[in-house]
């Protein structure tokens, strides 16, 4: 019991967004909340979820959960990514270019979240069109998840990473 929480607990969890929204019935409003999160373990695999709920814990505990059931793996290159990708989701754009060591997270607001909780250091990033919360992390996560490494581009091509990179 004891290893299972410690795998638990292993995940950076980063809440990105809390959204208030109300329903008016004929005794007034009724508030009910819903969280985006995203959780990562620091090594590369990323994950997000959205919970909605009454209580603002109750939903971030919701988003936790989903977030943990659609973990992904993200290839990376030292400390960085291995090239330049946009990522793109209805009309969420994010442009990544991969930094020299030292540079830091360059990025705003979700796109933030979602590059510390994989466990990249340095990257230079620039959210373009829709600052929607959610479009924006599922840009982040599609731009991410479709960098290829040099390996697997020499892989598809038939050639050495040596080949590749010269």
């Amino acid at each position: 019991m004891a290893n299972f929480e410690a795998k638990e607990n292993e995940y950076l969890e980063r809440v990105v967004h809390i959204n208030r929204v109300s329903k008016t019935v004929k005794g007034g409003r009724i508030m009910k909340f819903s969280a985006l999160v995203v959780v990562g373990d620091g090594n590369g695999t990323i994950g997000f979820g959205m919970g909605k709920s009454g209580e603002v814990p109750d939903a971030i505990r919701k988003g936790i959960e989903d977030a943990k059931k659609n973990m992904v793996k993200v290839p990376l290159k030292g400390t960085t990514i291995p090239h330049e990708i946009v990522g793109k989701f209805g009309a969420g754009e994010v442009l990544m270019r991969p930094a020299a060591p030292g540079t830091g997270v360059i990025a705003g607001g979700p796109v933030r979240a979602v590059i510390e909780v994989a466990g990249i250091k340095d990257i230079r990033t620039k959210s373009l069109r829709s600052n929607n919360p959610c479009n924006v992390v599922r840009a982040t996560i599609a731009g991410l998840t479709g960098c290829n490494t040099a390996e697997e581009v020499a892989a598809k091509r038939g050639k050495t990473v040596k080949e590749i990179l010269s």
